[in-house]
């Protein structure tokens, strides 16, 4: 028996890879998180496998049902929004599972941010502007975030910035970075990116709070920041497509 952590993608049914949905045909198991996902992925589950949606149970409760699968023999797809590599609990979930002695593997799905910048139609990477992307978010009603990882600090690279978990405080940040980037700098938000009810709002740093409480998101959006987001961006052409480069 083994645990799949399987990255869900940012919810659309027909963005998981090929593997994942392998998996979560062959799997009797499927916990879920249920407040992040298009109902529609669970389509590709088998119609007799048990469904457990988690977005009300903690740790100790979802490593129980885990635990109960295993001791009867069934595999268990644990499905992440997004990419389980970002921000998906996954490694206290697997620590438990280790001191369990249950078998884990991990199946990479498509990152909520990159889902976002296609909605967008957006390279976050323009040469010679910004070819770093920082993935972070705002502390809350959540864990503390490490001292050294201050947003400030972030933003004085210039790099693209991709918040997660951050929406129901976008003012605050919003002002906090135009002291870096300047109030005229892009910024866009896509809430749902993908999914049946996605909704884009491009502004700028100066009024995409404005935006955001307009149409009233808490949730379930990522928040993304930089130069690189210019509709009509100028840039360099990059070294690699350059006719001068010698190539093999």
């Amino acid at each position: 028996m083994t645990v799949h952590f399987i990255g869900a993608g940012p919810g659309a049914a027909d963005l998981l890879t090929v593997r994942a949905v392998e998996l979560l045909r062959s799997s009797p198991v499927c916990l879920y998180p249920g407040s992040y996902l298009d109902p529609a992925v669970l389509a590709h589950c088998a119609p007799e496998a048990e469904l457990v949606d988690t977005q009300r149970l903690d740790l100790d409760a979802i490593v129980a049902k885990i635990s109960a699968a295993h001791d009867g023999g069934s595999d268990v797809a644990r499905l992440c929004s997004g990419d389980p590599s970002v921000y998906s609990a996954l490694t206290e979930q697997a620590r438990r599972l280790d001191r369990l002695g249950i078998p884990w593997d991990v199946t990479p799905g498509v990152p909520a941010y990159a889902a976002a910048a296609a909605a967008l139609g957006a390279e976050l990477t323009v040469p010679e502007l910004a070819q770093s992307v920082v993935l972070t978010r705002a502390q809350a009603r959540s864990t503390a975030m490490p001292e050294r990882e201050r947003l400030r600090s972030f933003a004085a690279t210039g790099a693209t910035l991709a918040l997660h978990l951050a929406i129901t405080r976008t003012r605050e940040l919003a002002a906090e970075l135009a002291a870096e980037y300047g109030p005229d700098c892009p910024a866009a938000v896509v809430y749902r990116a993908s999914q049946p009810d996605q909704l884009i709002l491009r502004g700028t740093l100066s009024d995409i709070a404005t935006r955001v409480e307009g149409a009233g998101l808490r949730q379930a959006a990522v928040i993304l920041v930089g130069r690189a987001l210019a509709p009509a961006v100028e840039c360099v052409q990059s070294h690699l497509y350059d006719p001068g480069r010698a190539r093999l």
